[in-house]
C-alpha cells in the first residue's frame, strides 16, 4: 500500500501526496527538454556504443591470441602487409566492363585501307590495344565496301560479327572471337598482345580473299 508523503509549503498545512503519483509527477517534470539540453546527441551515443563494442571485441581477441594484445597487433600487421603485397602483385583494380558501344567513332568515316594503315602504325609502336581496335574496324569496313554488310551507324563489333557470319560461315567463329577481343580491349580495359593482333590481321587477309556464300534469291512461278 502506497505511503503518503507529507509536503510542507511555507506555513501552510502539510500536503499529503501518495508516493506513486509523486514519482510520476517527478518523471514528467524531468522529461522536459530544459533538463536535457546538454545530453549527448543520438549519433554521439551510437558512436560511443560502437567504440565500446570494438574495444570489447579487441579485448576478447587479445585474450585468445598468443602473446595477448602485442601478439594480436603483430598478426594484424602481417595481414596488412600481405594485403599490400597482393595489391602490388595484381596491379590496380580494373573497372568492370562497360556496355559495348558503336564500333566506329563519330568522326569522319574512313576507308578500310585507312584503318589498316592506322593499325600498322600502332603495331609498329607496339601499341597492341589500339592496333587491335583499328584492324577490327578495317575488317568490318572492308565487308561494308564489298557490300557483305550494309553500312549502319551504331553497329557494335558483336553485331558485325554475327551479321558477317552469314555470308562467311567458315569464318563465323573467328569473327565472334575477334569481336570479343575488340570488346575486351575497348570496354573491359584489358591488355592484349602481338599474337592477338597477328590473328586478327590473318583473319582480315583471309576474308579479303574468300568467296562469300550468298543466300539464294527466291523466285516465284511464272504465271
Amino acid at each position: 500500500m502506497a505511503v503518503p508523503l507529507a509536503v510542507r509549503t511555507g506555513d501552510e498545512v502539510p500536503v499529503r501526496t501518495p508516493r506513486l503519483p509523486a514519482r510520476e509527477a517527478a518523471e514528467r517534470e524531468l522529461s522536459e527538454s530544459v533538463y536535457h539540453q546538454n545530453d549527448p546527441s543520438l549519433f554521439r551515443r551510437a558512436l560511443d556504443r560502437f567504440w565500446e563494442w570494438l574495444d570489447t571485441l579487441f579485448d576478447a581477441a587479445a585474450g585468445v591470441t598468443p602473446g595477448g594484445p602485442a601478439g594480436l597487433a603483430v598478426i594484424l600487421a602481417v595481414v596488412l602487409l600481405l594485403a599490400v603485397a597482393l595489391r602490388l602483385r595484381l596491379g590496380p583494380l580494373r573497372p568492370g566492363p562497360e556496355s559495348p558501344g558503336a564500333l566506329f567513332p563519330d568522326d569522319r568515316p574512313r576507308s578500310a585501307a585507312e584503318h589498316r594503315a592506322e593499325a600498322e602504325r600502332h603495331a609498329a609502336a607496339q601499341r597492341w590495344e589500339q592496333a587491335v581496335q583499328e584492324h577490327t574496324r578495317a575488317l568490318v569496313r572492308s565487308l561494308e565496301e564489298r557490300a557483305l554488310l550494309t553500312p549502319r551507324p551504331g553497329r557494335t563489333a558483336d553485331e558485325a560479327a554475327t551479321e558477317a557470319g552469314r555470308p562467311l560461315p567458315g569464318h563465323a567463329d573467328r569473327l565472334r572471337a575477334a569481336a570479343r577481343d575488340f570488346d575486351d580491349v575497348t570496354y573491359g580495359g584489358r591488355r592484349t598482345t602481338a599474337e592477338t593482333y597477328a590473328r586478327l590481321r590473318d583473319l582480315d587477309q583471309e576474308i579479303r580473299h574468300s568467296k562469300p556464300v550468298l543466300a539464294p534469291v527466291a523466285t516465284g512461278d511464272a504465271s
